[in-house]
């Protein structure tokens, strides 16, 4: 169709026209927002948010959800920039933090892990490219130790194959569409332990949850090293066997405490 010379001229943007250009640059809905639960993680917190600043990958928030840490966590968070609000159990923590969360995507970490090059570019990527609502990956054990190896591929072998079925993904790495998580009405409260399975088989019940495939995470032992591999191996099984057997664990038949393994340092430097 041809078009007039009148309708080919170059007519300037109005006023109004570039305010509303500028409202939604100022509004545009950030990409990610980071969640992380925290209890005095002085030591471990400012290497996750190390490894989270050489990201190449740039558009998002980090929320720190902490629960009274009587350290210099809530120090450390503000000094690198981060949102701190308050928190409570793991589930609270990353409800909290939900509530506050701009992004298209939450990813709930924890504070002891750390992310491996492109983590969060690989994982928007994989998000995006395959139409995945909620998803996990694969762990790496911040260890030597081939034992913590073997038991670290043991569990994603687990959570592989169960996936499609009955789907199980650690607290310390999910990320979900925010829109799935405020439909699926966030982590229940009221479970003491394996709130984090419980959230990701509800979220595959509404969406199209998976292992991602390439991005992985980089998890500390530091509870194998405190609690002992048996023990610790024992009581996930054990906790396996309830969620099957019986139901989700709303009683704390497993004795979990957060921020115990801060309780364990003061002890060992009192003596």
């Amino acid at each position: 169709m041809h078009l007039s010379r009148k309708q080919d001229k170059f007519q300037p943007v109005s006023f109004d026209r570039w305010r509303v250009i500028l409202y939604n640059i100022i509004m545009a809905k950030l990409k990610l927002s980071i969640i992380i639960p925290t209890k005095n993680e002085e030591r471990d917190l400012p290497v996750l948010l190390a490894s989270i600043q050489d990201q190449k990958f740039t558009d998002y928030e980090i929320i720190v959800a902490d629960a009274g840490s009587t350290d210099k966590t809530r120090e450390i968070a503000k000094k690198f920039g981060c949102r701190v609000v308050g928190g409570g159990m793991p589930a609270i923590g990353r409800n909290m933090g939900a509530k506050e969360a701009q992004g298209e995507f939450l990813l709930f970490l924890d504070g002891d892990v750390i992310l491996s090059r492109n983590f969060l570019s690989q994982v928007i990527y994989e998000m995006e490219a395959k139409e995945i609502d909620a998803a996990s990956c694969g762990v790496v054990p911040l260890s030597e130790k081939m034992i913590d190896f073997i038991l670290h591929e043991v569990v994603n072998a687990y959570i592989s194959v169960t996936q499609y079925f009955y789907p199980h993904a650690p607290g310390f790495c999910i990320i979900i569409k925010k829109s799935l998580h405020d439909k699926i009405g966030g982590f229940n409260e009221t479970l003491r332990l394996a709130e984090d399975h419980d959230y990701v088989k509800r979220a595959k019940d509404k969406g199209k949850f998976k292992i991602l495939k390439k991005a992985k995470i980089f998890v500390s032992v530091r509870r194998l090293e405190e609690d002992g591999r048996f023990n610790v191996s024992t009581k996930y099984v054990l906790c396996e066997l309830h969620r099957m057997m019986v139901g989700e664990i709303n009683t704390d038949i497993f004795k979990y405490k957060l921020g115990q393994h801060y309780d364990k340092v003061k002890e060992k430097v009192k003596k």
